[in-house]
């Protein structure tokens, strides 16, 4: 790995002054007097950026000195210059596809680790395809997804997998991560992310094709089973092909579709190749939400998929989608503190192995998944970036549980997070 230049700032967090930056600016604030950094906000508005700052010198002093540095996301050669900087660079500004690029090949060119909270197939598929073997060469390592989308997931199924792998019961075949409580939105970048991939479907096949297909992320497709998704079209048949409206036999349980499962299966997909399929070659990975056992739960369940393929239908068609638009939250949006106070969510990410043997992975925190919860996520990465020996695990397009594994895992229980496997009985 190329041995990276001095640089006189640790972290420049990008898009400090939205909604989620500015969490995790507080966040990272708060963290300071247990693991100081040299931080610098940046994004377009310097006026913003400093009236930030003086908020957040109330948590930390330390952060009054804080550097402001404002530039626009085109401005290609002062992201590079910034990127040059730094040992870290997170940005909250999205949707990445229009607005990500030039941030993370600024890092990619100068070695410069790099964090995002990207939803986005598409900009990830980019990433992999223009910046990969860039950032291989500099030692930079480009860190998609790491907020909600997709943390939960992917550290999920690498600690079932790890904990198989040391009771030696083999790799992992079938795996449903299920949702069991989430109190808490989502944000107005996600929305508007989900806006634009569903906009490009509707008029490029070629986009069709990539978010048809259950392993679009894989820099080794050939390697990768068939989908199998040839003759569905259209986004209902892609969303019977990911995750159909069932009942899970041994708990009697319904479940309906989970609106991030179609990211998040791809990103751990992606973490199993890029570690030579580490979780087994025989992977089948779904998520779905716990709608329960009552009477009503089939009828739950099979609203939440109808509600599902209708809103990105309409998100795909201007007149609906300018309906939607008035009750959606526009990017930049988010809940009050004290919303977001009574924020929680609960994951359990159920394994079956080639032994037989069966375990949970439970992911749960008191957090408001899309906004406190995402900052301490995108933070702790952050700081794992930059303090945690042997971090990144590797170097170029990766995700959470390739570049920073079981290390942020330690870092989010100590913030509160519940991060555990259990061996189910009888298995």
């Amino acid at each position: 790995m190329p041995t990276l230049p001095a640089r006189d700032l640790d972290i420049v967090l990008y898009g400090a002054t939205g909604f989620v930056g500015a969490l995790t600016a507080a966040h990272l604030a708060r963290r300071a007097a247990d693991e100081p950094v040299r931080v610098a906000l940046a994004g377009r508005s310097r006026e913003k950026l400093e009236a930030l700052r003086v908020e957040l010198s109330g948590a930390d002093p330390a952060a009054s000195r804080w550097e402001v540095v404002a530039v626009d996301a085109a401005d290609a050669g002062g992201l590079r210059a910034l990127a040059g900087r730094t040992r870290v660079l997170a940005t909250t500004v999205g949707p990445y596809e229009a607005h990500g690029r030039e941030v993370a090949r600024a890092c990619a060119e100068e070695g410069t680790h790099y964090a995002d909270l990207t939803g986005e197939v598409l900009f990830v598929r980019w990433s992999l395809d223009e910046l990969d073997a860039r950032a291989r060469e500099t030692g930079a390592a480009i860190v998609h997804a790491c907020g909600f989308d997709s943390i939960p997931s992917d550290l999920g199924v690498l600690l079932a997998a790890r904990r198989a792998a040391t009771d030696g019961e083999g790799t992992l075949t079938d795996v449903t991560l299920r949702v069991r409580s989430m109190k808490g939105g989502f944000s107005g970048g996600t929305v508007d992310s989900a806006r634009r991939q569903a906009i490009a479907a509707r008029s490029d096949a070629g986009v069709r094709r990539v978010l048809a297909d259950p392993y679009a992320l894989s820099p080794r497709r050939a390697d990768e089973p068939s989908s199998g998704n040839g003759r569905r079209r259209g986004i209902v048949g892609r969303l019977r092909g990911l995750v159909p409206v069932d009942r899970d036999p041994r708990s009697g349980r319904w479940s309906g579709p989970f609106v991030m499962a179609g990211f998040n299966t791809r990103i751990v997909r992606l973490s199993n190749t890029l570690t030579d399929w580490s979780y087994g070659r025989g992977l089948r990975y779904r998520e779905v939400v716990d709608v329960g056992r009552g009477p009503l739960a089939p009828v739950l369940a099979a609203g939440m998929g109808v509600g599902l393929v209708g809103g990105l239908a309409a998100l795909s068609f201007a007149p609906t989608r300018a309906v939607l638009d008035r009750f959606l939250p526009a990017p930049g949006e988010g809940p009050s503190a004290e919303q977001r106070a009574a924020g929680r969510f609960r994951m359990d990410v159920e394994a079956t192995t080639t032994t037989g043997a069966r375990y949970v992975a439970r992911v749960a925190a008191p957090f408001d998944p899309g906004y406190g919860g995402t900052a301490v996520m995108l933070g702790e990465s952050v700081l794992s970036l930059v303090r945690d020996a042997g971090v990144p695990l590797r170097v170029g397009v990766g995700t959470p549980a390739t570049a920073l594994g079981e290390r942020l895992a330690d870092r989010l229980r100590a913030q509160g997070f519940a991060l555990e496997v259990e061996r189910q009985a009888g298995a």
